[in-house]
């Protein structure tokens, strides 16, 4: 028993996120030279690693759809409460940060990970198959979603992309209706429609190549999960300055700093949408993109709508042209390729042509 003790606390998945948040509370708020970043990046990667292993942990022992929801839900509780605070703590600065993240993790995982996902399943057996219903209705409520709250904002009749008081809380309490509402869906009337299935469509309800973790030791995981995420969200914080000091002498415009920091936040979700992908699970894949797009926009907007109360200057929400364009194209292109239920490496390299060109447009508007 010592013996396995022991080996638990030098168990690298457990002693990096540890190490990762003790470096964040040494360093938070404070200007570091360059070997100090060094080493909060590389803590920063080994939790991102940390956090996966732990997801997977937790998904196999609750099963699917469960395992991606608590992936997905405790990157974007983390995430909206580093806006919150950067908004709360600097409003002049940040009146459209919640914008530009919400746009950016939309971007990414809809693109980004749902694309790498499909190219990774079509890759292992030449056609990546999912569940079209639950795809499909998980879809229609992100764009649903991103069209309340980031698409109808440029077309009120307030001065600037922004919402009036009581149009900012119509959009709070319906994003918050409609992501509960597809939470209820996906862990209970219509469960099997989030399941992964096989060639024939028939759905795969368990994994068949390993035993379960015992209670305990997904519960620990879980512990250690919330624990790498806060350290990779803290992190990336801390590393923000010389992100953005590297951003500036690239030229590159500030709103390019949302895009790197929404990047390294959503590694943990992209590493185990890949790794599903790879295990031929691309309905679990497909699960994690999609539900941290509708949980990034279903819970950032009633927060930021709570701190609005407290803040300063207007909330800018409305999306620009170009970003209008890219919006639509990827609903357009999502739609079209969820329907059938089947994806080839078309489709996937798609996808990732599009993030490539939000990314792209982002550096060089």
């Amino acid at each position: 028993m010592p013996a396995l003790l022991r080996s638990r606390l030098t168990d690298w998945t457990v002693a990096v996120p540890v190490l990762a948040v003790l470096m964040l509370l040494v360093t938070w708020g404070r200007e570091l030279p360059g070997p100090v970043v060094v080493v909060v990046a590389a803590l920063l990667g080994g939790a991102v690693l940390a956090a996966v292993h732990h997801a997977e942990v937790v998904a196999h022992r609750v099963g699917e759809p469960y395992g991606s929801l608590v992936l997905a839900v405790a990157v974007t509780v983390i995430e909206v409460a580093l806006i919150v605070t950067l908004m709360i703590s600097a409003p002049e600065k940040t009146q459209s940060l919640a914008r530009d993240t919400v746009f950016a993790a939309v971007m990414i995982t809809c693109n980004g990970i749902l694309g790498l996902s499909l190219l990774l399943g079509a890759l292992r057996r030449r056609v990546a198959v999912f569940n079209p219903e639950g795809t499909g209705g998980a879809l229609a409520t992100v764009v649903t979603l991103a069209t309340l709250s980031l698409v109808i904002p440029t077309f009120t009749a307030r001065p600037g992309p922004q919402f009036s008081p009581a149009q900012l809380a119509f959009a709070a309490v319906a994003s918050l209706a409609l992501y509960g509402l597809f939470v209820l869906v996906q862990t209970g009337r219509h469960r099997d429609y989030f399941l992964p299935v096989d060639s024939r469509g028939q759905v795969i309800d368990a994994e068949e190549h390993a035993k379960p973790p015992t209670a305990r030791a997904a519960l620990v995981s879980l512990g250690l999960l919330l624990v790498a995420l806060v350290a990779v969200v803290g992190d990336a914080k801390t590393v923000s300055p010389t992100i953005e000091a590297g951003v500036a002498a690239a030229n590159l415009p500030h709103a390019f700093v949302g895009v790197i920091i929404a990047l390294l936040v959503l590694l943990p979700e992209t590493l185990a949408a890949a790794r599903a992908a790879r295990r031929d699970r691309v309905q679990i894949s497909l699960n994690l993109a999609l539900g941290s797009a509708m949980a990034s926009i279903g819970l950032t907007i009633p927060a930021i709508a709570i701190a609005s109360i407290w803040l300063d200057g207007p909330l800018l929400l409305g999306l620009g042209g170009t970003q209008l364009a890219l919006l639509a194209l990827t609903a357009v292109t999502a739609v079209l390729t969820v329907v059938p239920g089947r994806a080839n490496v078309l489709q996937g390299g798609v996808h990732l042509v599009l993030l490539a060109a939000f990314v792209f447009l982002a550096a060089s508007p």
